[in-house]
């Protein structure tokens, strides 16, 4: 291995790093799997050349590539492991045009997104996909996921917002993709296929993104009680159906909402909570709307446009996560169900929460279905997830599926789902996946072993 080393020493300079704290680092990320042994080395690229110079290194040496931005992702794509080279784009920050005329932007793909949204905001206008975690993300991070967050009911996931995208393919081929016009259906529709590929198919070294005005008026904040979690459920249903369409419509359960409160030191009621936020010209008459249903169906609300009261209670929302860490490890899933069947979905956590004795706290994005069972657990012995908690999150993606769902909203596969995969898309699409990986990618180099594997065997999923 150390001739690969000094290839990329020779080629890159200083660019290269076998920092045994930086390798280190690789070996996980927010998703609470750590690979079992440090990569090879990391590339820290600056330019489109230096990562096509490491693709062709790669290809001509038959070493696996993992590319990896902020490492904020959930589902452990990022991961590597030994033998590997990481090819980070986090220096690869520049914002390279912003067209006000044609409201888009073209950026590298480790700018972050909250730094992007401010240099927007002076020009009115808005990058709208929003991560809970867009102080940390990359916008290059969100796309290879396809990421989602608290804004997709009204103003889409990371898909709707991505024109262009420039990748280096596996052998280090610069391709451009995709178009800056509104329209555009030149050929077969490269750009989606990229989104969400989470490293598989080639590294993504640009994006052009589609903007937004920011949104006038006077944003309309509403905060929730409800008796029981599926109450709260039923009336996040009941909104969207409405035809509001509200800005953000979070849910949490009693769980969270007390250990939230105990995290922040604040007084908050230990039930069910759920948080609307309607923006834009018609805020006011939109919260009215949403605020008629929540009490015709026995919630307990207030409304503000405060504006430091409306963070006080998006503080509630965007402090989950760290409110379940601050109890033990934590296993962060994700599916999505129909908007109509987030009731039942609800229920059925609860009960196999009670059925397999595991804990389980959960949040929402009650606009669109995607919920997030958090499974917290002590792991003080380092031994990892325990089998239980995968067979209870086994029947919560069976019921999931069940129910009209899918395994993921938007955290992606990676290592953590790969071995459901199967049994929800089939083994003809999975096989005509892998064909698509191999034209990308005939030597199976990019981010190997995860979303799909050689080894791969033939779903879990079974009734």
């Amino acid at each position: 291995m150390n001739h690969i080393v000094a290839l990329l020493q020779a080629e890159l300079g200083s660019a290269v790093s076998v920092d045994p704290v930086e390798l280190d680092a690789c070996r996980l990320d927010k998703s609470g799997h750590r690979s079992e042994s440090a990569p090879l080395a990391i590339v820290n690229a600056e330019s489109i050349e230096q990562v096509q110079a490491t693709m062709r290194i790669a290809t001509a040496t038959g070493t696996p590539v993992v590319v990896r931005g902020a490492g904020t992702g959930l589902a452990g794509a990022a991961i590597a492991s030994q033998g590997e080279i990481v090819l980070s784009t986090l220096r690869m920050t520049r914002i390279l045009e912003i067209s006000e005329d044609d409201e888009l932007a073209v950026v590298e793909p480790g700018i972050i997104n909250a730094q992007l949204n401010a240099a927007l905001e002076p020009k009115g206008l808005w990058f709208a996909p929003d991560p809970a975690s867009r102080a940390i993300s990359t916008v290059g991070g969100n796309i290879a996921t396809n990421a989602g967050g608290l804004l997709c009911a009204k103003y889409g996931v990371t898909r709707e917002a991505v024109l262009g995208l420039k990748i280096v393919l596996a052998d280090g081929r610069l391709m451009s993709l995709g178009h800056r016009t509104v329209k555009g259906v030149t050929g077969l529709d490269l750009v989606g296929l990229l989104i969400g590929s989470e490293g598989t198919l080639g590294v993504i070294v640009e994006a052009t993104v589609k903007l937004r005005r920011l949104p006038t008026g006077v944003p309309t904040t509403i905060g929730a009680y409800f008796a029981t979690v599926e109450e709260a459920a039923r009336a996040a249903s009941v909104i969207t159906a409405s035809g509001l369409r509200p800005a953000i419509m979070e849910l949490l359960d009693p769980r969270a909402m007390r250990w939230i409160a105990e995290y922040l030191g604040v007084d908050a009621r230990a039930e069910s909570f759920l948080l609307v936020q309607t923006d834009g010209e018609g805020a006011a008459t939109e919260a009215k709307g949403a605020l008629d249903v929540i009490r015709s169906l026995g919630g307990d609300a207030t409304i503000t446009t405060d504006t430091a009261e409306a963070n006080r209670l998006l503080a509630l929302r965007r402090s989950f996560h760290p409110a379940m860490e601050s109890r033990g490890t934590v296993l962060i899933e994700d599916v999505c169900v129909p908007r109509s069947a987030l009731p039942a979905m609800f229920h059925a956590i609860d009960e196999i929460a009670d059925r397999f004795g595991v804990t389980i706290a959960t949040v929402a994005h009650a606009g669109d279905g995607n919920l997030h069972p958090n499974f917290v657990f002590d792991d003080s012995a380092g031994d990892g997830v325990p089998e239980v908690i995968w067979e209870a999150a086994h029947e919560m993606f069976l019921t999931a599926l069940r129910l009209g769902g899918t395994l993921t909203g938007e955290h992606g596969v990676g290592l953590l789902k790969k071995r459901w995969l199967r049994g929800e898309l089939g083994d003809d699409q999975v096989e005509l996946q892998r064909d698509i990986k191999r034209v990308f990618d005939p030597s199976g180099i990019l981010n190997p072993g995860k979303l799909f594997s050689v080894e791969e065997e033939h779903s879990v999923l079974t009734e």
